[in-house]
């Protein structure tokens, strides 16, 4: 494993130096890293360089010969920009514990929040539900990042302004349109977002209340992210039986408010939707021939993660958790809930019903009696109990007190590798970045929280050849960065901001399961954040020198 040493640079290049007649002093470094193999994001081939940085930027690329407080020597390994996770939920885990391990330790440096929910703008009754540990620290989103960078993390943060967020700021978790003047204040509240720098507006439309929200009011919201140059950015309205109409709705919000659009976590949930890979591909190229600018991320496993509210009727969640729970007790209201549960529809999404009861895997209980559940399967569980799959479903909703984390196995690995390949696709974990110690052991998790960019390079690069190392670290790196418009980030170039990954290509491998998640990645050796070692010789340095990172565009 290559190390840092704490130095100055040899004089390996001395002579050459000589010969082309440069005797003056070079300057120095505060960090070089030597000999290198440079993937610097653009997706050419990786040339040999050394790097050298000064002031959190990357002041020189080529053959250096100067001094430096710290070498790293990187002979033999990729040296490439840190990566951007485009779908994060570390929103709450990095308060918990700033150095983010389980993405830090696979190179990521970037994490974007805001999948339709999002830390701010909040309402006086919206800051009552935050976790009492940092009660009353925020109510804008912008003052939720600078919070989280003041108190200490590792990697950048950056988010989206969530159409969730804004619609439960102004009519709570009601089931009804806007009226006009509301219409206009959930505008506003998208418009102080930008100004403040978010990236966009994000959204989530399978869950209430984003469910209840129309086409026409999320591109109204969708408008006044365009008017700063931000993107849309949406967990589709359908991921299964609705896939292609939930398609067109994106670029249609696309089209009418003039701005990108993004798909969210891109799958086809559902064997019997496994085969609308190419009719998706089709619509977003056509789209994209017509001038609209609309890509799509993607996690690389074959199940999702998300609550057993996917399981469950949006009417019936109405009001939030409270009211949710509370009508799942009333009898004549349980029985209609069970019928839909079982009764296979379009009008919204089951996920439960896609994966069946043994493809519904238990990972995340607040209540500790349920916990001995972890790791079980819905099937099994119903059997132990005595009751059917949908009865157990909605009794472990109102025991638990919460949703519920489950996994659901829905796609086929041969659409997540043909969606990986696609070249406008992105990499988001859709996870929090967790440790394995502490809190993070009272519940499982998705793999994904551990392994998924680490998995991008082990399986489908090295071993399955599905793309290579150049275009891996191109969708994991500048792809994301010029799409959601940060300035400075995302390649490796003179006066870009230092965040960096150094790997070894043969060694990267995830090794997180589903049945024990709480395994890091190997094979990242150093990365760097803001020109800061946060991981050395494959160990967490405790630095904390991640920023908020804005949108750089500020209108059109």
């Amino acid at each position: 494993m290559r190390t840092i040493q704490s130095n100055f640079r040899g004089t390996a290049l001395l002579g050459g130096l000589l010969l082309a007649g440069l005797f003056a002093c070079s300057p120095g470094y505060d960090v070089i890293i030597s000999d290198g193999l440079v993937y610097d994001g653009n997706g050419g081939a990786p040339y040999v360089a050394d790097i050298g940085i000064s002031g959190g930027r990357i002041a020189a690329i080529g053959a250096l010969e100067a001094e430096a407080e710290t070498i790293i020597d990187a002979n033999g390994l990729a040296v490439a920009p840190g990566f951007i996770n485009m779908l994060s939920w570390a929103t709450e885990s990095l308060l918990i514990d700033g150095r983010g391990q389980g993405d830090i330790r696979q190179g990521v440096t970037l994490e974007v929040f805001g999948e339709g929910r999002s830390e701010g703008p909040l309402n006086e009754a919206m800051q009552a539900d935050v976790d009492p540990r940092w009660a009353g620290e925020w109510a804008t989103l912008d003052e939720y990042l600078e919070f989280m960078v003041e108190k200490g993390v590792s990697p950048n943060v950056a988010s989206f302004v969530g159409a969730t967020t804004v619609r439960v700021n102004v009519l709570g978790y009601e089931d009804r349109a806007p009226n006009a003047d509301e219409l206009e204040r959930m505008r506003e509240l998208v418009r102080q977002a930008m100004e403040d720098g978010a990236l966009g507006l994000g959204s989530s439309l399978i869950y209430a209340p984003a469910f209840y929200a129309e086409t026409e009011e999320l591109i109204e919201l969708a408008k006044v992210a365009g008017e700063y140059g931000g993107m849309y950015i949406s967990h589709l309205r359908s991921e299964g039986n609705r896939l292609l109409e939930s398609v067109d709705e994106l670029i249609r919000i696309a089209r009418e408010a003039d701005i990108p659009a993004e798909i969210y976590h891109l799958k086809m949930a559902g064997s019997e939707n496994w085969d609308k890979f190419d009719d998706v591909v089709a619509r977003v190229e056509a789209a994209q021939a017509e001038g609209l600018g609309i890509t799509a991320n993607i996690y690389s496993y074959t199940a999702a993660s998300t609550g057993l509210d996917a399981a469950m009727p949006p009417w019936v969640q109405e009001g939030g958790y409270g009211a949710w729970a509370q009508r799942l007790q009333d009898p004549e209201i349980r029985a209609q809930v069970l019928a839909e549960m079982t009764t296979p529809t379009d009008e919204w999404e089951n996920l439960a019903r896609m994966a069946g009861p043994e493809g519904v895997l238990l990972v995340g209980f607040d209540n500790p009696e349920l916990r001995r559940y972890a790791g079980m399967n819905l099937a099994e569980v119903a059997a132990e109990r005595g009751t059917t799959p949908a009865e157990t479903a909605i009794d472990l909703v109102i025991e638990d007190g919460s949703r519920v984390q489950v996994v659901y196995f829905l796609m086929s690995a041969e659409n997540v590798a043909k969606g990986i390949a696609l070249p406008w696709v992105s990499f988001g974990s859709d996870a929090a970045s967790m440790a394995t110690e502490g809190e993070f052991l009272d519940r499982m998790t998705h793999p994904r929280a551990y392994g998924n960019f680490a998995r991008v390079l082990g399986r489908y690069v090295r071993e399955e050849q599905v793309i290579t190392l150049e275009d891996a670290v191109r969708k994991l790196t500048k792809l994301p960065a010029t799409h959601l418009g940060i300035a400075e980030r995302g390649e490796l170039r003179e006066g870009y901001f230092a965040d960096i990954a150094i790997f070894d290509p043969a060694e990267i491998q995830d090794h997180a399961t589903y049945n024990d998640p709480h395994q890091y990645a190997t094979g990242m050796v150093h990365v760097l954040v803001n020109g800061v070692p946060v991981l050395r010789d494959g160990e967490h340095t405790g630095a904390l020198p991640g920023q908020v990172v804005r949108r750089a565009r500020t209108g059109r």
